[in-house]
Order: structure tokens, then sequence, then C-alpha cells
């Protein structure tokens, strides 16, 4: 049995889940957010807590189970505090601002790049070299942000480019000097 398929989750006060045939509604304070499961897990919503089992011992069914519970607990989790990811620029005369809801990024190419975010995903400039996505779907608010990061990935031989906070480039020697002198 899954470790983590077989842990209820906790549903707070404030959170409506309905279950709809096969698709999981959760609904709070910061949106709502709606998933289709597979046919291989079961799921119950009792009295504050949701139950996730599996019918059999297959494989996928076995592989489901945890997957099909982290998922509706990160629904959960978004619906009440929302998720964030946050990205540094390193670079000279590299930026990041904002038009409108739209992010612009200034990072060493003959034009801006423009991201446009998806539905639901609020992209936060409080510094020209500082990036925030926010969201309640935490599946798209990484893909939004490896996404921004792509534009630029960080390079290896001075770390110049879009990195997430915290991240840790190991940077590579360069040339040494002309053989023979």
């Amino acid at each position: 049995m899954s470790r983590i398929g077989r842990k209820p989750v906790a549903v707070p006060q404030g959170v409506e889940v309905h279950l709809d045939g096969r698709r999981i509604t959760v609904k709070g304070p910061k949106g709502t957010i709606s998933r289709e499961l597979p046919r291989d897990v079961m799921v119950e919503v009792a009295e504050g807590s949701i139950n996730v089992s599996r019918p059999s011992d297959g494989r996928i069914a076995r592989s489901m189970h945890g997957l099909c519970r982290t998922l509706i607990a990160n629904m959960v989790d978004g619906v009440t505090s929302g998720f964030e990811k946050s990205l540094e620029i390193v670079g000279t005369g590299y930026r990041a601002s904002k038009q409108g809801e739209d992010l612009i990024l200034q990072v060493g190419y003959s034009h801006s790049v423009r991201i446009v975010p998806a539905e639901g995903i609020h992209i936060d400039v409080p510094a020209p070299n500082k990036i925030t996505v926010r969201g309640i779907d935490k599946e798209l608010v990484g893909q939004t942000a490896a996404n921004i990061r792509a534009v630029r990935e960080p390079e290896v031989y001075h770390g110049k480019g879009i990195r997430y906070a915290g991240e840790r480039v190991a940077l590579k020697a360069g040339k040494t000097g002309k053989a023979g002198s």
C-alpha cells in the first residue's frame, strides 16, 4: 500500500470539495480548481477529509494511488494559501518589467521577450532582477516559472541568465591560456 496514498487529505474550514464522477472540484477562498481523475483510483469525500484508495493492486493502480492523493492535496493547498515561485535575473543589463499583465524580459537578445501569463497566474516584478510567479495551480505555477527560465537559462561560464531563487549554478573554468607560450 502506498504510504502517501493512504493518508487522508484534511479539508480546512471554508473549502468545499465536490466529486462528480471522475472530476473533483475544490473551491476555496483563493479560487476554484478542478481535475479529471484516472479510473484506477477511487476517491471518497468524508466529513473534513478526502480518502483515496485503489480497487486493485495492478501496476498502474499502484502508481496512480499516491499521485492522485498528492494532486488532491495540492489542490486543497492551492485554494487556501496558493503557490509561489521566485526567479532571479543575473547579468549586466538583464532586467524584467511588467506591461499590463505581461512580463517583458530584456536578457541579451536584440529584442525584448514578452511572456503572457496563463489564466490564474499572476506575475510580479518587485525589482528589475527579481520575478515572482503566483497562482493556485501548483503545476501551472511551476510550468510558467520553467518557461520564463527557459528564455535565458544560466550559462555555465559566467552564470548569466534567469535562475530560480537560491539555485546554485556550477561554473566551469574557462580556457587557461595559449599552449607553448
